[in-house]
């Protein structure tokens, strides 16, 4: 267990920086979300959660593929280079940790997603407890611990000292290059924070939050309730949920004329979108209620169905927090639960 005073994590940041790229949660007109650090940047490691999850760090909102040129008759195809070098996220939180894992279920089963595996490959997560959650944080419910992050190196903010624990092979190797500005110390403060933040997470509003009949068995259950039609009516349609999310994985995949080639690239799409996947015959779902029953469905029934119970929501709370219309999926677990007469919170 190491220790730095908060006023030297520029120091850190540097040491980290002049080895690999950096990315960190940053101050931008007045909304955090993580970018590249340089000396400019107004770091901030408070505020508990970012407008957009840290995901983008392995999964960009926007990526080329591969470029097509012609040149006469001869056509070539140039596929973009795959992350070849280490980098740096420091600041995710246990629930965007927890993210990860759900996306690497899906990006790292056959067929791999080879540009995904390769940032996996060369990233090193730096997560940071929470002091102190919020009242729409819910990450207990799917076994999160914002006491303890699993990441590579897990940090505790307490008072004006950064506390750094290497939890893994990179995150040692981690250690090493910033160990000149380390200092050791014991891990008593750190088991009273931890102890503090669980006391915390336990008087949350939606600590208790019940999963009971949400699982990979409850398909037609789940799927014929005329609940969807009551629930959907006020949503717009807009994405933020999605775009909030650390878990959604769906993307678009288009071509981009540059005058010199043709660019193929993928960015986040969104179920809740009426033109997602559509093929030339239409959508398969033609309705905003249909959409709106895929996302949770998705979430709590076929993630879990092919992913060994482990569902594609992390408690994070941004969706709680960002929907303009106060929809999101503690609401549908709850109204369920409401319909069924079992007991919720």
């Amino acid at each position: 267990m190491f220790k730095i005073a908060k006023s030297e994590l520029p120091s850190l940041f540097r040491l980290i920086a002049d080895a690999q790229d950096l990315y960190v949660p940053v101050d931008i007109n007045g909304s955090a979300n993580f970018a590249a650090w340089d000396e400019d940047a107004i770091v901030d490691i408070d505020t508990l959660k970012t407008v957009k999850s840290p995901k983008d760090a392995f999964f960009p909102q926007s990526e080329t593929l591969y470029t097509c040129r012609r040149e006469d008759k001869k056509l070539s195809i140039e596929p973009e280079a795959l992350q070849d070098k280490p980098f740096t996220v420091f600041g995710m939180r246990a629930c965007d940790v927890k993210g990860i894992e759900v996306l690497d279920k899906v990006f790292l089963s056959d067929p791999v997603d080879t540009f995904y595996a390769a940032r996996r490959a060369h990233g090193t997560i730096v997560a940071l407890a929470c002091h102190e959650p919020e009242e729409s944080c819910f990450c207990k419910v799917f076994g999160v611990d914002a006491a303890e992050p699993a990441a590579d190196i897990a940090a505790w903010l307490i008072g004006e000292d950064l506390y750094w624990k290497a939890l893994t092979e990179k995150g040692e190797a981690l250690t090493k290059i910033v160990a000149s500005v380390l200092a050791e110390c014991d891990e008593a403060e750190v088991e009273a924070e931890m102890a503090s933040i669980r006391a915390i997470t336990e008087k949350l509003p939606y600590a208790n939050l019940s999963l009971e009949g949400w699982d990979g068995n409850a398909l037609d259950a789940k799927f014929d309730s005329p609940l969807w039609e009551k629930l959907y009516k006020p949503c717009l349609a807009c994405g933020t949920c999605t775009f909030s999310c650390p878990t959604c994985q769906c993307y678009d995949i288009k071509d981009y004329n540059t005058g010199n080639g043709v660019q193929r690239y993928r960015c986040w799409d969104s179920c809740m979108y009426s033109d997602f996947t559509m093929m030339a015959h239409g959508n398969n779902r033609t309705s905003q209620m249909q959409r709106f029953r895929q996302r949770f469905m998705h979430k709590l029934v076929y993630f879990p169905a092919n992913n060994d119970g482990m569902y594609s929501c992390v408690g994070c709370g941004r969706c709680v927090d960002k929907c303009p219309a106060s929809l999101n999926i503690v609401k549908v677990i709850k109204a369920f639960a409401q319909e069924e007469g079992k007991a919720n919170v």
